[in-house]
């Protein structure tokens, strides 16, 4: 009689037996899945970290040339030249950034380049940024620099996507029309602005310091 009920209860043992392996496996493999796809996610993350980074190194390089670091000096006098040298005549950045007193900007910088080497550049609403928001670059380390950009306290208030509609400007855009005599930034003005893009879209992501 024991024998009979040995026979009888066996296979249920085994069915029961078979389905907690089958769980067993289930779950591994949903557990597979989940650590493959968060690795997955994180593999993705740290490569748009990179790319990010790598596209902000270019849009500094453009940003640290004298055709924009002139316009963005450490103190209230412009710089001038490939050298940046002090502008002379006693000019200063002025409230609205547009010169002191008598000394404005638009006295010698008109809607235009003035033709000739090394004449008075011009493009309309020539300007520094205002005192209140100098917003500098002179000195500036690649994560200082992102850092300034990304605060909109220190940067006019603007936006990540405001950063880009600047960039359109005919302020911006005169670096690569620079006049006789004055050296273009290192990347082409579509180069330039494809590189801000990225950096945007893939986090704007400020690089370490000591970069």
């Amino acid at each position: 009689m024991k024998i009979h009920q040995y026979h009888f209860l066996k296979p249920d043992r085994i069915t029961l037996v078979s389905i907690c392996i089958i769980l067993v496996i289930s779950v591994a493999t949903l557990s597979f899945k989940y650590d493959d796809k968060k690795v997955s996610h994180t593999s993705i993350a740290e490569k748009d970290s990179i790319v990010s980074q790598k596209a902000f190194l270019q849009v500094y390089k453009v940003l640290m040339s004298p055709r924009c670091m002139n316009c963005h000096p450490a103190g209230d006098v412009p710089l001038q030249g490939d050298d940046n040298h002090l502008h002379p005549q006693g000019v200063k950045r002025g409230p609205e950034g547009k010169g002191l007193y008598a000394l404005k900007c638009s006295n010698c910088h008109q809607s235009e380049n003035t033709p000739g080497l090394n004449m008075p550049p011009g493009v309309p609403d020539w300007h520094l940024p205002p005192s209140n928001m100098r917003l500098v670059f002179q000195g500036r380390s690649p994560h200082d620099l992102a850092m300034q950009l990304k605060n909109r306290k220190q940067n006019g208030n603007k936006s990540l996507h405001d950063l880009i509609e600047h960039m359109n400007t005919d302020l911006v855009k005169w670096a690569w029309e620079p006049g006789d005599g004055r050296s273009k930034p290192p990347l082409s003005y579509a180069e330039f602005v494809n590189q801000l893009k990225i950096w945007i879209d893939k986090g704007a992501v400020v690089p370490p310091r000591g970069r």
